[in-house]
């Protein structure tokens, strides 16, 4: 994977006061950002982040203006991906799709949209990302989860009035990823890809606090132990290069000994999606840092 940096800088023209996810994700860093503040590097050259998500830290970064002019999003989740680069390429489309969702949102009309997958129903990117959206913003607490031949088998939530459509949350989200590079990519790729002073984000599927807690199933395949000790060997390999990492994770027993050579922060977060009690409420979570 090599990296490609757009060569503009940001606008401040149109820029407006606050960006913000436009996705719900699962373990999303909104609620941890003010935990966070005191551990964001004061200097960087480039920034980097593998798994985004809902780009709660990116969209703060933003905001803040703390964001250096050459800036990489990337994730395995092709369907992500595209819903951002649309987001970013092709907003007013996108709004005007997701319109005729809210338009026509029922119980029958989400199980018709959510089989197109199983249908190979060829759509354009512009229709997949709007589709995306609008099964994120309707689906049970807004998971992403898909089965083993990447079909997106989420049910239906249980809301009055799901917000389908935010154009103003669109619009703020397009103009910050403007000048973003968005690539498809494994974690794994940075080993190559990454410089000497690039600050790297790292927010993985969580190791999960028991046999019941986990939801890893946000590609086809699973994102298991092996892949944790993958990805804290990347981030070991990335520290003796010279980048500034900085890593989300469980307070487990497991994560706390691959990077057991970090400081490991703790902060709290509140968890409502988990069928076992011991994952809900405030809960303490890993922070793990290498400057």
């Amino acid at each position: 994977m090599s990296l490609s940096f757009p060569e503009k800088s940001f606008s401040t023209e149109t820029t407006p006061k606050e960006a913000k996810p436009f996705l719900k994700w699962v373990g999303g860093k909104q609620q941890l950002l003010a935990q966070y503040e005191a551990y964001f590097p004061a200097e960087f050259n480039r920034y980097i982040e593998p798994f985004v998500g809902g780009g709660a830290v990116f969209f703060h970064l933003w905001n803040s203006n703390r964001l250096p002019q050459h800036v990489c999003l990337f994730d395995n989740n092709e369907e992500l991906i595209n819903a951002y680069r649309v987001v970013r390429d092709q907003v007013d489309a996108l709004i005007g799709l997701l319109a005729e969702h809210k338009k026509k949102h029922s119980k029958d009309y989400y199980y018709r949209v959510r089989r197109l997958d199983r249908e190979n129903v060829d759509l354009t990117d512009v229709e997949r990302a709007a589709r995306t959206i609008y099964l994120n913003k309707t689906c049970y607490n807004g998971l992403y989860r898909v089965n083993s031949k990447g079909q997106f088998n989420v049910p239906m939530g249980s809301y009055k009035n799901p917000r389908i459509l935010y154009e103003a949350v669109l619009a703020a989200a397009s103009v910050a990823l403007q000048n973003v590079s968005l690539e498809v990519g494994d974690f794994r790729q940075l080993l190559t890809a990454a410089q000497k002073g690039d600050f790297i984000y790292f927010d993985p599927p969580y190791d999960p606090l028991s046999k019941t807690a986990s939801f890893t199933s946000y590609t086809a395949s699973n994102f298991g132990d092996q892949d944790q000790r993958d990805l804290a060997d990347v981030f070991t390999t990335l520290t003796e290069k010279g980048c500034l990492c900085m890593l989300s994770n469980s307070y487990t027993e497991f994560i706390r000994e691959l990077y057991k050579s970090f400081k490991i922060e703790v902060v709290y977060a509140k968890r409502a999606v988990n069928s076992d009690a011991n994952g809900r409420g405030n809960i303490k979570e890993s922070l793990i840092i290498n400057f």
